[in-house]
């Protein structure tokens, strides 16, 4: 397709066209966004608060993980992701605290936290939250696990991580799918 002299493509995803210059601005976006979340953690925060050089690196790492998970194609998607990662963030967060301030990690206590998240899950409805909220407790268990010395602070590391990369993902969906309606008065995503 040929718009004002320049080529694009045009490709289907969920049987929506998606256009080259769509798909650029997407990614740019999307990489942007993740670049801010990892600065705030890794730069911005730290001056505040800072365990150590690797735990400030892994929750850069986490933030932008929360990023990448919230940002979608329509702001109500983004929203809908959003509310669901932190749901799952923070029911990791209650079961991953109230281990640790009680016992030190192990194997036996993290497949258990896992294992009681997808039961409170499942009771509560929200059996597709069992995914994030056993990664999420995994790696706070882990973690806690390499830095027993201060392993009580990594659920509340980890939520304020996911907290920033939501907000700066929910912020670039909003900015992003903005600038796409008012360049295409037609847009092809909807729910903008």
């Amino acid at each position: 397709m040929k718009v004002d002299g320049v080529m694009t493509s045009t490709q289907k995803q969920d049987g929506k066209a998606i256009s080259t210059s769509q798909a650029v601005g997407t990614g740019c976006a999307l990489a942007i966004s993740c670049f801010i979340s990892y600065a705030v953690i890794t730069h911005i925060l730290t001056r505040a608060y800072s365990v150590s050089r690797d735990d400030d690196l892994l929750g850069g790492m986490w933030a932008v993980v929360a990023t990448i998970f919230v940002y979608r194609e329509s702001y109500q998607q983004s929203v809908r992701a959003a509310l669901s990662r932190m749901a799952a963030t923070l029911l990791s967060f209650v079961l991953c605290l109230a281990y640790l301030l009680m016992f030190s990690f192990s194997p036996w206590g993290m497949a258990a936290l896992i294992g009681i998240g997808a039961i409170i899950l499942t009771l509560l409805g929200r059996s597709e939250d069992i995914i994030t909220t056993g990664i999420t407790t995994a790696v706070v268990m882990v973690v806690a696990g390499i830095s027993p010395e201060h392993a009580w602070k990594q659920p509340i590391l980890r939520l304020v991580d996911t907290a920033v990369g939501i907000g700066v993902g929910i912020a670039a969906a909003w900015i992003s799918l903005s600038i796409v309606s008012k360049s295409n008065p037609n847009p092809q995503r909807s729910g903008i």
